[in-house]
């Protein structure tokens, strides 16, 4: 008698279903990976960190004072810069390029180091150049403003002569106000007092619930106090003025403020315009599926998830595309921005632009990188803001 070929074997069916499962538990993996991905890159955006090394020391000459660095696109940029190191020096300031090869960049150093100076090899490269308000030999003081979430710590640089208008300077993320010192001579030279502000969770103001960025959402609100404290001292028009994520406050508080009757101009260098843009270039970037990005956006988007990402609250995006929001823009803007930015792309400064000619005017650097047009071209800039502040008579007549 013959067995039956249906009892041996794996019939097709079966094969089949076999196939199916072992595909959907692939399916699952990739997916469960792909979610962790993502959930630690919403984490990452929204959790305030110290400054990540991005370069080497490779040498020092104590004779000719130079320095040799590991070369990255940002090394190699001509100008004036910052060094973040570690050991005997916190903080050195960089002159001009000197020299390189393929794997290296030779400057000359503003910073005296000494013989028996000591510095970690780690180092990261900064646009910042001052790093305390002393340095730029400016009439200065401290002033806390009174903000929801407690105290915030601000400079204030008095013009020569009282002045009503005064510029509100919002450093980015994961940086402080030191950032912000650049620009204070231009305005002083304008006739202008500035204002260099914090806000909650910059490690100088103090911290939210959670302690995690809103992007922008809730961080205006702290700026907004500042221009309380400006309106009391006098301020009688105010202009914003936001580096990259301090850029996205700035449009918060231009859109959202109780004292908009006082501001009449916002400058934004390498401003975020729209996050869910930048953070899917920086997934792509970090060589991430586009679905991550899409995933973390969607988790930072989502009161569900905050005990996954950390954040105090969902972070609105659609309320921080001011692309979207253009119609509701009221002040005049201008945009400073490098178009190889490396870090916020400049797709949403130019579609903002085109979204609204009547207000928007931007200046477009390239080779410049991210918030370091001042460093690479410091009279393009200077003259950019000044001639804009001037046509639009947003500086004192005497000035």
């Amino acid at each position: 008698m013959k067995a039956s070929r249906r009892a041996v074997g794996v019939t097709p069916s079966a094969a089949l279903r076999a196939a199916v499962l072992l595909l959907a538990a692939a399916l699952g993996t990739v997916t469960s990976l792909l979610a962790l991905i993502a959930a630690r890159m919403a984490r990452r955006v929204v959790t305030p960190a110290g400054r990540r090394t991005d370069t080497r020391i490779v040498d020092v000459d104590v004779a000719a004072q130079t320095i040799t660095l590991g070369r990255t696109p940002d090394t190699q940029l001509p100008g004036r810069y910052g060094l973040f190191t570690a050991g005997t020096a916190s903080y050195l300031k960089l002159g001009s390029v000197l020299s390189g090869d393929e794997s290296t960049v030779t400057r000359k150093l503003l910073t005296h180091i000494g013989p028996d100076a000591h510095l970690a090899a780690e180092a990261a490269f900064s646009g910042w150049y001052f790093d305390r308000p002393e340095q730029l030999h400016l009439p200065f003081e401290s002033e806390l403003v009174g903000a929801a979430v407690g105290p915030c710590p601000a400079w204030v640089f008095p013009a020569a002569e009282t002045s009503e208008t005064w510029v509100i300077q919002i450093h980015g993320r994961g940086t402080n106000r030191a950032e912000c010192l650049r620009a204070v001579p231009l305005f002083h030279s304008l006739g202008i007092t500035s204002m260099l502000v914090s806000y909650r969770n910059d490690g100088s103001a103090p911290r939210s619930r959670a302690g995690t960025y809103a992007l922008g959402a809730t961080e205006w609100r702290d700026v907004d106090a500042a221009i309380g404290v400006a309106r009391r001292r006098g301020a009688r028009r105010i202009i914003l003025m936001g580096w990259s994520m301090g850029g996205a406050i700035a449009l918060q508080v231009a859109l959202s403020s109780a004292h908009r009757d006082l501001i009449v101009g916002v400058v934004l260098e390498s401003p975020v315009i729209d996050w869910r843009r930048v953070l899917s270039y920086q997934a792509q970037q970090l060589g991430l599926p586009t679905s991550v990005a899409g995933l973390a956006i969607g988790a930072l988007g989502a009161e569900w998830a905050t005990p996954l990402t950390g954040a105090d609250a969902r972070i609105p995006f659609e309320r921080l595309d001011v692309v979207a929001r253009a119609g509701e823009l009221r002040h005049p803007i201008l945009i400073l921005h490098s178009d190889d930015d490396g870090f916020v792309p400049s797709d949403a400064s130019h579609d903002l632009v085109v979204a609204r000619p009547d207000l928007v005017e931007m200046q477009v650097f390239d080779t410049a990188r991210h918030t370091k047009l001042w460093n690479y071209d410091q009279d393009r800039w200077s003259s950019t803001i000044g001639d804009w502040l001037r046509r639009h008579e947003l500086t004192p007549q005497r000035a």
